[in-house]
This record gives structure tokens, C-alpha cells and sequence, in this order.
């Protein structure tokens, strides 16, 4: 190859052509694929050099080239497809939802710390909100509660609009991390969603008073009340959490009785 047709490799060599550090080269490899990615050299969508010329650009094997795009699919940045070339995705929440699903495991245990965790994250989410929301996303939750009120009553219908409340009020936020954590806690909260409001005794008053909840949030977030806001979500997760302490002690006497009558 001469030094013009070599020229020409590295330009369109989206990695730059150099070598990496030959220590931790796996890690090292895909860190620089991430920041050629960050950088726009390579965006959502564009195919990934091969494992042949990604090895060659980095000076690795194909093997640890191989391993470093399985780790990269595993963290949800490219997507592989059998017979098709591996391809850059935008990011999504997809690695954060089968963490949660994994670190849960429909425990009550873990059912409970993701409930504690969402009581972290969201009434200071509402807060971030009301200060930076726009008007597509007000009109976007306003649509959302009118969903929610016509489903009231029906469980399955109810839990995804609700989902979709949490998930807009994050997307709302103007943090992007923040967006990525309440997307992956979805399947977990969804179980938790179908426990509260699966409950025998809840009496129609029960689900105004919880859609009324939804809706004293959107109003402090639509006048830009942060404080307002914030004090609503925290309302809000109180009276869920007095309902799945019920449960949950309901559950353990169910265990301890079926516990007792074994022979």
C-alpha cells in the first residue's frame, strides 16, 4: 500500500488507527470504540467496522475484538444480528431493566427496596420537572391523566398509563440519567403497580383518590412549583407505601399459615 492509499485507511478509519495500551486491551478497546461513538464519529445506526478491521485499527486479536462488541451489546450500545453487520444504537434503558429484573426477582424484599428507591428518585425528579418541563411534555402528562381517569378501575389498562406517567415525568426532567433509571425500573415497578392495585377491598373512591394524586403532581409541575412538586410525589408514594406494608404483612401471614398446616 502506498503512503497515499494509507492516508486514505486512516481517515476513514473511524477509531483513528492507533494502537491501544496492550494492558486490559479488552476494556481499553471499548473504551475507544464508546468514544468514538461520543464523539460522532460514529452514530445511531451506522454499521461497526468488522471484527477483521476493528482488530486491525486497535492491533488486537479478533477474538478479544469479538469479546468487546459481545460487551458492548450486552451494555446496550450496538445491536448484534445473526447474518447482518453489528450496528451503533442510540442508548436506551434496555441493561438497566434486566439488572432491576435480575436484582429484584419478584422477592418482597426486593419489591420493597424498589419501592424505597423510587421514593428516592422521584419526588426530587418532580422537582427537576416543574423547573425545566416544556410545554409538549405538560400537554404529553395531561393527556397521559386523561387515560388514567378513564381507566380507573381497570387494573391492566390503569398500569400502563401510570407507567407511562413516572416514565414522562422523568423524560420531563431534563436529565437524561434520571430518564434511563425509572425506563429500567418499569418491569419491577409494574409488579409492584399490579400488587396495589390488585387489592380486594379497593372501592372506587380508593382509585379517585389515587388518580387525584397524579393530578395535584402535573398541577405543581405545570404552574413550575418545585416545592410543590416535589411535596405531591412525596404524598403520593405515602399513601402507596401504607398500602404495601398491608400487603406485604398480609402475605406473610398467608406463609405463615400454609407454613403451620404442613404436616
Amino acid at each position: 500500500m502506498n503512503d497515499a492509499a494509507l492516508t486514505a485507511a486512516i481517515d476513514s478509519d473511524p477509531f483513528g488507527g492507533s494502537d491501544v495500551v496492550p494492558t486490559r486491551l479488552g476494556d481499553a478497546l471499548i473504551a475507544r470504540i464508546t468514544q468514538a461513538i461520543h464523539d460522532g464519529r460514529l452514530k445511531p445506526g451506522d454499521a461497526l467496522p468488522s471484527e477483521s478491521r476493528i482488530a486491525a485499527s486497535f492491533g488486537v486479536s479478533k477474538p478479544i475484538a469479538r469479546e468487546a462488541i459481545r460487551q458492548l451489546a450486552a451494555m446496550g450500545v450496538v445491536h448484534i444480528q445473526q447474518g447482518k453487520v453489528t450496528r451503533v444504537q442510540a442508548l436506551n434503558a434496555a441493561p438497566l431493566d434486566r439488572f432491576f429484573r435480575f436484582a429484584v426477582s419478584g422477592s418482597k424484599t426486593g419489591l420493597i427496596q424498589a419501592v424505597e428507591l423510587r421514593r428516592i428518585l422521584e419526588p426530587p425528579i418532580a422537582a427537576h420537572s416543574a423547573e425545566r418541563r416544556s410545554e409538549a411534555d405538560l400537554e404529553r402528562l395531561r393527556g397521559i391523566l386523561q387515560r388514567m381517569e378513564a381507566a380507573l378501575g381497570d387494573v391492566p389498562r390503569w398500569i400502563e398509563a401510570d407507567l407511562d406517567f413516572h416514565e414522562a415525568i422523568a423524560a420531563s426532567s431534563g436529565n437524561r440519567l434520571l430518564d434511563f433509571q425509572i425506563r429500567g425500573l418499569r418491569p419491577v415497578i409494574r409488579q409492584v403497580m399490579e400488587i396495589f392495585n390488585s387489592r380486594e377491598a379497593r372501592t372506587q373512591a380508593d382509585w379517585r383518590k389515587t388518580y387525584e394524586r397524579h393530578v395535584r403532581v402535573v398541577e405543581a409541575i405545570a404552574i413550575g412549583d418545585i416545592a410543590a412538586a416535589q411535596a405531591a410525589m412525596n404524598k403520593h408514594f405515602e399513601a402507596a407505601e401504607a398500602a404495601i406494608a398491608e400487603i406485604a404483612a398480609s402475605r406473610e401471614e398467608y406463609h405463615d399459615d400454609r407454613t403451620r398446616a404442613r404436616p
